[in-house]
């Protein structure tokens, strides 16, 4: 589902974006690459991941929650700071400019 032009996306910042009936937490990082995780906090249940702190370790991309500042990959949506707990992930491409987000 084509989501929003890739010019509407900053760089190392988050926009949120009700997919179907989904709220994705889309990240634009350097060039035209995009991840899309949810956007519902596992820990806290709040609708924030897209206000998180978007940065990476050890090469891996990543956003912090901006509530308790857990970490997860934006590559596939688990908690690097708690094994049991991840976020969902989802297919992103960027066709003709556009984001298009596929829910799994």
């Amino acid at each position: 589902m084509t989501v929003c032009p890739l010019d509407r996306l900053w760089p190392d910042r988050g926009a949120a974006a009700l997919v179907g009936d989904v709220q994705v937490a889309l990240f634009r990082r350097s060039g035209d690459t995009v991840h899309a995780v949810g956007n519902i906090d596992p820990f806290t249940g709040a609708g924030v991941m897209s206000r998180g702190l978007v940065g990476d370790r050890g090469g891996e991309p990543t956003v912090a929650s901006p509530i308790h500042k857990q970490v997860f990959s934006l590559r596939d949506g688990r908690c690097l700071d708690d094994d049991g707990v991840s976020l969902p992930a989802f297919a992103v491409r960027v066709v003709g400019g556009s984001v298009q987000v596929g829910l799994r």
